[in-house]
């Protein structure tokens, strides 16, 4: 069924490992795993999550998914870490999330310009917006913020 949607199932190293949560995850490999399972155990996070009874379809879209470095979860499935709701997080834009991020690596507002290709100005602009929508004081603040509630991660 997976060789017939274009899947090579080998002993190489492959990108993407698809295993039954009936047995652990696969430790020895840095392969991303699809995971088929009710329920997750304790420590176990799969970059994907299916049902025991996934069909072709969902198997296939899951494995080009995390083959393509997503997350994937079939509704209904039991939370995991990357999955959590977030909670009243606020709607900040491609851009707002990457300055936060940049935030939290510690760079200047003209560290930041550079690496953007944008004015101070602009990135000074985004910090306020930043600010406002996550009503933060300060740059530490806005960080743990967006830590906490799952908008960033570093």
């Amino acid at each position: 069924m997976l060789e017939a949607a274009g899947h090579a199932v080998t002993d190489d190293t492959p990108d993407v490992e698809l295993c039954d949560l009936a047995q652990p995850l696969p430790r020895e490999s840095e392969a991303a795993v699809v995971a088929l399972a009710a329920s997750v155990p304790a420590g176990a996070a799969p970059a994907g999550l299916l049902p025991p009874d996934a069909s072709a379809a969902q198997l296939d879209a899951a494995l080009r998914a995390v083959a393509a470095g997503l997350l994937v979860r079939a509704a209904g499935m039991p939370e995991t870490r990357g999955f959590a709701p977030i909670e009243d997080a606020p709607l900040l834009t491609p851009r707002e999330r990457e300055i936060l991020g940049l935030i939290g690596e510690g760079l200047s507002n003209k560290a930041m310009a550079r690496r953007l290709g944008i004015s101070v100005h602009t990135i000074k602009f985004h910090v306020e917006a930043l600010f406002a929508k996550l009503d933060a004081t300060s740059r530490a603040e806005a960080v743990t913020k967006g830590l906490r509630g799952g908008i960033i991660e570093l």
